[in-house]
C-alpha cells in the first residue's frame, strides 16, 4: 500500500502522539528544547548582573532566539534518525502521506515548543525581571512562533543530511547568517545597505523585530502584527518545502 497524498487529521495526531511518545523515553533531548533555553536565559542575566538594562535590551530578543536553535538542533536529528534507521521507510509504505508526516512532527514538536517557550517566558519575566512594556503573553507569541520556524527549519534541511553529524553542520548555515543580521549585535539599518537588504528576508530578523516591539510598546503595533505574520507564514511555507522534499531513506 502507498502513502497518501491528501492531509488527514488521524493520520497527522497518531504521527504526533508517536513522536511524543518517543520523546517521553529521551530524557537528554527533553532537557536540551525545554531547560536549555532557561539555563542560558539565567546565564545571561547574570552575566549583565552590573547592568540590566543590557539584560533588558537583548534579552527578549535571546528569548526568541534560543528557542528557534534549540528546536532547529533537536528536529532536524530526530527527523534525520528516522530515516537513516528505516522507521521513515516503513512509515511511508503505509497510509501515511510525507505531508501527514510533516505535520505530525509540527504537532508534536510544538506543544513541546508551548512549554518551552512558556517557562522560558516566565523564567525571564517573573524571575529575571526582564522590564517589558508589552503584554508578556506578546512575548510568549512570539517565542512560540519562533521555535515552531526553528522546528520548520530542522525538518526542511534534515532533507539534504545523510548522517546527524551533517545536520550539524547545516547550523552554521541556516541559522549562524541570521543571527548576525538579525539586528541582535547592531540596529539593521546601521549595517552595509547589502547586509541589511540580506537580513530583510531573514525570518530571524522579524522574530528579533517582533520581541523588540513588545519590550518597548505597550499596545500592539503594525510593525509588530507584521513581524509575526511574516514569521508564521515562513515557518508554514518550510514546513510546505519539507514535507515536498522528504526522502524515504538515506542515499
Amino acid at each position: 500500500m502507498t502513502a497518501t497524498s491528501a492531509l488527514s487529521l488521524p493520520r497527522t495526531t497518531a504521527t504526533a502522539a508517536r513522536v511524543l511518545r518517543q520523546l517521553r523515553h529521551d530524557p537528554r533531548t527533553i532537557a536540551l528544547m525545554i531547560l536549555v533555553p532557561c539555563v542560558m536565559l539565567f546565564l545571561l542575566r547574570y552575566v549583565f548582573d552590573g547592568s540590566a538594562r543590557t539584560f533588558d535590551t537583548i534579552g527578549a530578543s535571546l528569548l526568541g532566539i534560543f528557542p528557534l536553535i534549540t528546536m532547529f538542533l533537536v528536529t532536524s536529528i530526530a527527523t534525520l534518525r528516522e530515516r537513516t534507521s528505516g522507521t521513515l521507510e516503513r512509515l511511508l509504505a503505509m497510509p501515511l502521506g510525507k505531508g501527514d508526516l510533516i505535520a505530525g512532527y509540527a504537532l508534536a514538536f510544538g506543544a513541546v515548543a508551548v512549554v518551552q517557550s512558556a517557562l522560558a517566558t516566565g523564567l525571564a519575566v517573573w524571575f529575571l525581571d526582564l522590564d517589558v512594556v508589552g503584554s508578556p503573553w506578546l512575548l510568549l507569541l512570539v517565542a512560540l512562533l519562533d521555535a515552531l520556524l526553528g522546528t520548520a527549519l530542522g525538518l526542511f534541511v534534515s532533507a539534504f543530511a545523510a548522517s546527524e553529524f551533517q545536520a550539524v553542520q547545516f547550523m552554521p548555515a541556516v541559522i549562524f547568517p541570521q543571527l548576525l543580521l538579525c539586528g541582535l549585535f547592531t540596529p539593521r539599518d546601521a549595517m552595509h545597505p547589502l547586509l541589511e537588504a540580506v537580513s530583510d528576508v531573514l525570518p530571524m530578523s522579524y522574530a528579533v523585530d517582533g520581541m523588540n516591539e513588545v519590550l518597548h510598546h505597550a499596545d500592539l503595533t503594525a510593525a509588530f502584527l507584521r513581524d509575526i505574520t511574516i514569521v508564521a507564514a515562513v515557518a508554514l511555507l518550510v514546513l510546505t518545502l519539507g514535507a515536498a522534499t522528504l526522502k524515504r531513506r538515506s542515499a
